[in-house]
Parts: structure tokens; sequence; C-alpha cells
């Protein structure tokens, strides 16, 4: 895995200032880096802005847990759910309007050693596993609850950013014809909405699951179900 799929260019903010369900197919074959691990998307999952789609974390309107989501595009949103996984996520659309793209898969195309001791606790994973899935992908770049709400635009010369940082590059974007679409994953709202995108015949998409009603506190299933509570 790796090489040349990191020498390419960052994606411009305008990328991002689109609705999330252009961004989402765009995203597939670009590249997300944090730290020095990277990861070439493979599956991905748009939801729509307040009052819009009851899927969303926005549905209901700005609270301090999605304010990123308000923010300027190409930030990352990134939340804790279920009590034990983060997610991660783009923001799209200007400042102001609340809707993103849930990063659900990727391939790790460098930084694979680390990705592995992240994800491994002391078992071997397989490659196509490591970011399979959006709880294992966050894992994979390291990305926990400090990082809601960082930049993921390069903007200018990368010299003397922090290692830190996250930046999403041009990679190598998905043959149109390799791109298929469905319900999103998970979701007990809009479930028929098609907005779940992912590379056809790629090992690292992760399977489709249906929603499944299940006992919990204050937690949310995808960018969708904000608690009520």
């Amino acid at each position: 895995m790796g090489g040349g799929r990191l020498s390419s260019a960052p994606l411009p903010r305008s990328f991002f200032d689109r609705p999330s369900h252009e961004v989402a197919p765009d995203l597939l074959g670009r590249v997300l880096v944090h730290g020095s691990v990277a990861v070439r998307l493979t599956e991905v999952e748009a939801y729509g802005g307040p009052g819009e789609d009851p899927a969303a974390h926005t549905y209901r309107g700005k609270t301090p847990r999605n304010a990123v989501m308000f923010g300027p595009p190409g930030h990352l949103y990134v939340y804790f759910t279920y009590g034990m996984h983060f997610c991660a996520n783009l923001v799209c659309l200007p400042e102001g309007f609340g809707s993103a793209v849930l990063l659900r898969a990727g391939e790790v195309v460098e930084g694979v050693a680390e990705a592995r001791a992240r994800r491994s606790g002391g078992r071997p994973v397989p490659d196509r596993d490591l970011a399979r899935g959006p709880a294992r992908l966050a894992v994979a770049l390291g990305l926990l609850r400090e990082h809601n709400g960082i930049d993921a635009v390069l903007e200018g010369s990368p010299a003397g950013r922090p290692r830190q940082s996250a930046a999403v590059l041009e990679g190598r974007p998905a043959d149109p014809a390799t791109i298929r679409s469905g319900p999103r994953t998970g979701v007990s709202t809009a479930k028929e909405t098609p907005w779940r995108f992912w590379i056809d015949g790629d090992p690292t998409v992760s399977p489709y699951r249906a929603h499944v009603p299940r006992r919990r506190r204050a937690a949310a299933t995808s960018v969708g179900e904000a608690p009520s509570s």
C-alpha cells in the first residue's frame, strides 16, 4: 500500500462548499491525511441540513454538540457514539447551513503500521479491515474528540503545519462507472434516502446494515439521529 497518492494537491475549500449529496460521491478516491496516516476514501454517507433531513444531527438546529457542522466547509466534525466509538465527517455548504458527509470506510495508503497498532489491540488485522467502517476509520486515523473542528483544507504552503493537522488530497477520484449509491446504513428515519455512496467491488467497503432498534442511553447511530434527551 501507499506510494504516489500522497503527492497529489489538496482539495480547495470550494470543493466542500456544495450540498453534501454532491460532495459525497466526489470524495470517493480522495485521500484524508491526519498525522502520518492516510486513508483513501471508498465509502461515505451524506446528511442534509436543519429541518430537511430527519436522520441528520442538525435536523433540530444548532447545539453545542453539532456546532462544527454549522461552521465553514472543509472542517472535521468528530462525534462520540454508543459510548465507545468516534466517527468523522467533513462539513459541507457555507457557514451557517449545518451539513456534512460521514466517512464510512477506506484503504490505509500511508502509515499502515501505525494504523494497525491503533486497531489491533494485540490481534492481527487484515489490511482491508484497518479502516472498514466509520469507527475503524477514525481509530486508524487517530481521530478523537479533541480533533472535532480541525480544518482539513490546506491553504497556502503546508510548511510549518502541526503534525496532527488534517488535509483532504485529490488522490485518484473514483471512476464514475464504479460508484454505487443506496440507503444509508443503520438509520431509523429517512431510511430509503440513497445518500450512501461507495466504490463497487472495493474490498474495504463495509457491509450494509439496516437499522435495528436497541436500548441505549445518550447515543447516536451515525451523523443521523441525535439523542432526543
